[in-house]
């Protein structure tokens, strides 16, 4: 069989299927971009009116500078009453609180202000790196389905990425998703163990009394038995 010279593929005219396909796929891959990592928060489904830890998610996706400022701003129609930030070693965290129109009510008392916005600083998010961002907060709220935290991502050129966009209603992917924290309603409580003891400690006493009866009937059959025994002689 003549071979081309020079030909990858041994001959002209019998390249493999699966080669050709392969280089196909390789080469629409690369050229394709690479998709956008978005910032994210975890878990993303909480109860409502429970006490939760989060972690935001926030991946460094300029190629030239790093992340150095890191804001997230907390909803204002579901505000929460506590919210705590955790430690992260080489940032730097300050809380900025609002007052509120309608205190809230929890088992320390009324809650006037809440935790509006938490900003990082101090440290920086390398290129092609991710760091995460933790708070502590509830109650969660009792009403509605989501919390969306808006996200503002500052790198060191200046540029601001701005994770703020609300949900799709329709299911479709916004441009810039902000972060969110769907809520379920808390599962239905179960009968309290008052109402439950009497029904379930009812056939206990019925089976000690019945107990008692019967060795009481015991004791006299055989007493009985004793005494005609002794009658008998």
């Amino acid at each position: 069989m003549h071979r081309v010279p020079g030909s990858l593929f041994g001959t002209g005219v019998h390249r493999s299927p699966l080669i050709v396909t392969t280089v196909a796929a390789a080469a629409f891959l690369l050229s394709a971009p690479a998709a956008a990592a978005h910032v994210t928060v975890q878990p993303d489904h909480a109860v409502q009116g429970s006490y939760v830890s989060v972690v935001f998610h926030v991946p460094s996706e300029q190629k030239n500078t790093t992340t150095t400022r890191v804001e997230v701003v907390l909803p204002t129609d579901h505000p929460i009453a506590s919210v705590r930030t955790r430690p992260l070693p080489g940032w730097s965290s300050q809380v900025e609180k609002s007052s509120l129109k309608t205190p809230l009510s929890t088992d320390d008392g009324q809650v006037t202000e809440t935790v509006s916005k938490v900003v990082w600083t101090g440290g920086a998010i390398g290129i092609d790196q991710f760091e995460e961002f933790e708070l502590a907060m509830g109650p969660l709220p009792t009403a509605g389905d989501a919390l969306v935290f808006k996200v503002l991502q500052t790198y060191g050129n200046g540029t601001v990425a701005r994770w703020i966009d609300q949900p799709s209603t329709t299911g479709a992917e916004p441009e810039n998703p902000a972060p969110v924290l769907r809520l379920t309603a808390a599962p239905a409580k179960s009968p309290s163990a008052a109402a439950v003891t009497p029904a379930s400690s009812s056939p206990d006493v019925l089976a000690r009394v019945l107990a008692v009866l019967g060795l009481a009937a015991a004791t006299g059959a055989a007493a009985l038995s004793v005494v005609r025994r002794r009658g008998t002689r």
